[in-house]
């Protein structure tokens, strides 16, 4: 969502959505010669520019400078095992993210927009049922500009952690189920806070143990809500300092009061949200081409 009238979306089939009067209407298109895809996380910077993933089989990734009229492949990793889960942007600078690769976590930055991409190797080892999920597009996140930006991006799975600045801090989640543990991130416009969203995607209605709040400074820091949202959310956005939204299959809940306590306003179901850049509204979509605006 580069501008307050452009919204971008992707899903399966190939299937790509556009509005440019900011999502009260959208025109979907297929891209051509990937009918059979599934595109779990798309990036846009304008009305032309956008950068589209394909998990795998093999993983890809497409860029549009033309509106969507074409498409073309600037990522691809057929290896057996790749699978790719998320993608974010920061200015040029972005950053995708894949389910382990010999043990290790898939890491590939871009400086271009998305024009070429370069594997980076990550410290961190991953253990046996962690992995990453595909649900929202928000489990990474790019912080700064240039030198001084930094990755953060949580992991599911029969484990749950956090990985920030060379660290890897267990997460008290929902764990020890493949359906478990976090599946997005949500930071406050401060950058220095946010909140952590998860459950158990094939229990969506447990409500105990979905969401977590944290600080990066001094320390990483987590705590606890004080009154949980409804169930299982896979994606949050923070609508201003105070004001978040999270939604998963279990429905849409607000917390006033920046993640602490939590309110169904919704029982339809949404896979991912975010905010506009005017800060005037949000956009959640989910399946079978659903799609939300929320005015605030």
């Amino acid at each position: 969502m580069p501008t307050s009238s452009v919204v971008w979306a992707s899903g399966s089939n190939g299937m790509v959505a556009k509005s440019v009067d900011g999502g009260n209407s959208f025109r979907w298109m297929r891209v051509e010669g990937y009918a059979k895809r599934d595109f779990r996380d798309i990036e846009a910077f304008d009305s032309s520019t956008a950068i589209i993933m394909a998990v795998d089989t093999p993983a890809i990734i497409l860029k549009t400078t033309d509106g969507g009229k074409t498409w073309r492949k600037v990522f691809e990793d057929a290896r057996p095992g790749m699978f790719l889960d998320a993608m974010d942007f920061s200015g040029n600078n972005g950053v995708v993210i894949g389910d382990p690769i010999n043990g290790k976590a898939f890491l590939a930055v871009s400086n271009d927009k998305g024009d070429s991409w370069i594997p980076k190797e990550t410290p961190d080892s991953m253990m046996d049922g962690e992995a990453f999920f595909a649900s929202s597009g928000s489990n990474i996140k790019v912080l700064g500009l240039k030198r001084g930006r930094k990755t953060l991006f949580v992991s599911g799975g029969i484990q749950s952690r956090f990985f920030y600045n060379g660290k890897a801090i267990n997460l008290p989640l929902q764990s020890g189920r493949n359906s478990t543990g976090a599946n997005g991130l949500a930071l406050n416009p401060n950058q220095q806070q946010g909140i952590i969203i998860g459950g158990d995607f094939a229990n969506d209605r447990r409500s105990d143990s979905a969401i977590l709040l944290f600080s990066l400074n001094p320390k990483v820091t987590f705590s606890q809500p004080v009154t949980p949202p409804s169930g299982y959310k896979s994606a949050a956005v923070f609508l201003s300092k105070t004001y978040v939204l999270a939604c998963g299959t279990s429905g849409v809940d607000l917390s006033v009061d920046g993640g602490l306590n939590w309110k169904k306003i919704s029982d339809i179901g949404f896979h991912v949200a975010v905010k506009s850049p005017d800060g005037k509204y949000a956009i959640m979509a989910g399946g079978n081409g659903r799609i939300a605006k929320v005015l605030f």
